[in-house]
């Protein structure tokens, strides 16, 4: 696997969820977003950057006008939401855009947790 694949954002659907999120051996960081989102667009960047520095977790997007059921199936009412998986369960959820350093402490407590 060569350096780009490790820290690139990968997009999730509702038919690679449960491969992706719920069967995944690391803590997995999910944007739940949508293109119409105004605050989506300016966390998508601080996800991008999350994901280079913690290489131990992977870091995903749902777009959740095209997976309804997934942001439904986890009660998504506002975007954009940030919500962290370990071993299937939510360990942290962030509705908003929320600042680079809370996110940070979310992402350590879960990886020390």
């Amino acid at each position: 696997m060569d350096k780009e694949e490790v820290m690139a954002v990968i997009e999730v659907t509702s038919s690679t969820w449960d491969e992706t999120v719920m069967k995944a051996s690391e803590p997995v960081f999910i944007d739940f977003w949508a293109e119409w989102c105004g605050p989506c667009k300016t966390v998508s960047p601080l996800v991008e950057e999350l994901s280079e520095k913690y290489s131990q977790v992977k870091f995903a997007k749902l777009d959740v006008d095209k997976n309804p059921e997934i942001a439904e199936r986890y009660g998504i009412r506002g975007i954009p939401t940030l919500m962290i998986f370990k071993g299937g369960k939510i360990a942290n959820q962030t509705v908003g855009a929320a600042p680079k350093d809370s996110l940070i402490q979310q992402i350590e407590g879960v990886l020390q947790g």
